[in-house]
């Protein structure tokens, strides 16, 4: 048996979301600062770049998460690689080339707790039974899903909605009954979020961090012309069209820089 102390009941850590097994938690102060670093955490602090952990309460069930991803783990839990053979894993690298993320995605099964490892991205929790027939996800926001969601790999309709649109030409889709954990540039609180019914949303850039696989994803001129589309300085754009649901952000992705645990910083030369 195992005792946790100082975890749930920790004043400095905030449970922010909660969907299927999957709690979000949130450092409200990064306490471990060092006096050199500590005006800039103040500020971090100040604008919402805090820690941000995913919890996963397994109950005789199994999550897959991003290779890399577990912290810590505790009670009756089993980890596979889930590969099955040489055939199963090449498969899987290629997907992983192709879409960004990580070629093996190790899966945790049985009762207990597992942790991921903190990050200062915001983290979505989305039911990919709401999605319909399925969710698309922009290359690297996967960290963790249910072990029984169908894992595939879509490619855009033709090469010019990747070259054009600023996409890759493949990226993974999840589809099933149950829940997932998203790694997003930015908070739930800021995505614009369109429903769709049989109509067209148009979107200058890659700000699409998501969106229902029922959509036909084409890239297209602004204008009918492509003097017009050129005149109007906003070329080509990213079109959506028929019936599901599109989570966009409101910023480019990459405009905020980040690395695998915490912001990036700059350091002045003297000259």
């Amino acid at each position: 048996m195992v005792q946790l102390n100082n975890v749930f009941n920790n004043e400095n850590m905030k449970c922010t979301a909660q969907g299927g097994q999957y709690y979000i938690y949130e450092h409200q102060t990064d306490l471990s600062t060092s006096p050199s670093y500590a005006s800039t955490s103040y500020f971090m602090q100040k604008m919402n770049v805090k820690k941000r952990q995913a919890l996963c309460v397994l109950n005789n069930s199994a999550v897959k998460v991003q290779a890399g991803a577990m912290q810590w783990l505790t009670g009756a839990v089993e980890m596979s690689s889930g590969v099955s053979g040489v055939g199963n894993l090449f498969g899987k690298m290629v997907k992983g080339a192709v879409t960004g993320e990580s070629a093996v995605k190790p899966v945790y099964q049985g009762s207990g707790y597992l942790m991921l490892e903190p990050t200062y991205h915001h983290l979505l929790i989305e039911d990919v039974g709401a999605w319909g027939s399925g969710i698309v996800l922009d290359d690297g926001l996967f960290l963790a899903c249910d072990a029984q969601l169908n894992e595939t790999v879509v490619r855009r309709q033709n090469l010019s909605s990747a070259v054009l649109g600023g996409e890759g030409l493949f990226n993974l889709s999840l589809s099933g009954q149950g829940f997932c954990v998203l790694e997003s540039p930015v908070p739930r609180e800021e995505l614009f979020e369109f429903v769709l019914q049989d109509d067209v949303v148009k979107i200058d850039g890659n700000m699409a961090i998501a969106w229902s696989s029922s959509l036909q994803f084409t890239v297209e001129k602004s204008s009918k012309s492509l003097i017009g589309s050129g005149l109007s300085g906003e070329g080509f754009v990213n079109v959506y069209r028929g019936t599901g649901k599109i989570l966009m952000a409101p910023t480019m992705s990459g405009t905020v820089k980040f690395n695998l645990n915490g912001p990036e910083q700059t350091v002045a030369r003297a000259h």
